[in-house]
């Protein structure tokens, strides 16, 4: 189906994204994913290209952008060509988002060029040892100082993308005792320069996949946070937090829908080619019907991220809407991306073919920003059950 929510403007853009990872990132890809992550200078040259400011504002450097289409450009280019950017994608798609719309003047113009051109990396750390999907059980404290100048900040985080290269961490943590009657309360978002005594890197976390994106445990001891680098008011994080898990859950579901649409491509080549028993795998029954129907599957997906865009772009997209996108497109992106494996035979299994770094690298889909159990706890509630 012909898609009307990309323009011409996000097809020249495809076209210079697509132009970059030709040359900067294919050749490098694997020296990334044995050191876990690029190195910084690849993130320079984002900001140079304007991709990690596309929606900084133009007055503090970056591209002023207002459509989120660009997201969906930048992953299904990733994608097709079976790579990853790192912590770029979580920096520029979801965390910018916290400071473009919680952060003061000041702070924007103190962060956001550097945001912009890549000398500033942003990580967000929510995640403790023991809590996931429960962010109102997060334990991690910070206490105000008499003078009210600064904050002291002692706690824990796990599972954080870009964590060790990151130079400021929005870090959620409790600023007021917790109250039974409203487990909500009492959270906040402290900006951490990484640079401060205290603040210090645990354990690299090895994964099934997105071997080329770190992801590290974070530690605060007695961390001294200067009270302008309050993101927000006081004791409205959890307000924030929820605020933008919508942006969060497109951009999961645009990342399923650009893998499914790479598995499938992938696999249609690689049928095309093969012989077995005399015959391109592509002429058997079962390959044309598993692949028809991941076709029309993943059509279903990109329909469905397109009318999300569009309703994102427009400040409609409801908390439901964008829980039912990652749902869907997660769990179908697993199932295909399966499928497309299997018809690849044993050499699936081997690392040295895209369809196998995509089989490992979206199964998290289907727990980050929510697990699917989670989303189905959502949509239900919308349904009154």
């Amino acid at each position: 189906m012909k898609r009307h929510t990309l323009t011409d403007t996000h097809e020249e853009f495809r076209a210079s994204v697509r132009d970059f990872i030709k040359r900067e990132v294919v050749p490098d890809f694997h020296e990334w994913e044995q050191q876990g992550h690029p190195p910084r200078d690849f993130y320079r040259r984002l900001g140079e290209l304007g991709i990690l400011g596309l929606w900084v504002p133009e007055e503090y450097g970056g591209g002023g952008a207002t459509s989120y289409a660009y997201a969906a450009v930048l992953m299904e280019e990733i994608a097709a060509a079976g790579v990853g950017f790192g912590c770029a994608i979580p920096h520029s798609t979801l965390i910018l988002a916290y400071l473009t719309a919680f952060a003061s003047p000041e702070q924007k113009a103190r962060w956001l060029p550097g945001v912009a051109s890549g000398e500033t990396l942003l990580a967000i750390a929510m995640t403790e040892p023991g809590t996931g999907s429960d962010l109102a059980n997060i334990s991690t404290t910070a206490r105000l100082a008499g003078d009210g100048s600064h904050y002291v900040l002692n706690g824990a985080k796990t599972f954080i993308s870009g964590g060790s290269v990151a130079d400021l961490v929005l870090v959620v943590c409790r600023t007021a005792p917790r109250d039974p009657d409203n487990r909500r309360a009492g959270l906040s978002i402290l900006a951490v320069d990484t640079t401060t005594p205290g603040f210090s890197v645990g354990r690299r976390l090895e994964k099934i996949g997105l071997h080329a994106n770190d992801l590290v445990e974070l530690a605060f001891d007695d961390v001294v946070v200067p009270v302008d680098n309050l993101l927000g008011d006081e004791g409205r994080a959890f307000e924030y937090l929820s605020h933008n898990l919508a942006q969060e859950r497109l951009s999961i579901a645009l990342t399923a829908s650009a893998a499914a649409q790479a598995a499938v491509r992938q696999t249609v080549e690689y049928v095309s080619g093969r012989t077995v028993f005399g015959k391109h795998l592509s002429s058997f029954q079962n390959t044309k019907f598993s692949l028809a129907a991941s076709a029309a599957t993943v059509e279903a997906m990109v329909t469905m991220t397109d009318r999300a865009l569009e309703l994102f772009d427009a400040g409609d997209l409801a908390p439901t809407d964008a829980a039912k996108a990652k749902l869907f497109c997660t769990e179908q992106a697993g199932a295909v991306i399966d499928q497309c494996l299997q018809l690849h035979g044993g050499y699936g299994y081997i690392t040295e073919y895209p369809i196998a770094r995509l089989y490992a690298d979206i199964r998290v889909a289907r727990i980050y920003g929510g697990t699917s159990e989670v989303m189905k706890l959502i949509i239900a509630k919308s349904l009154g059950l």
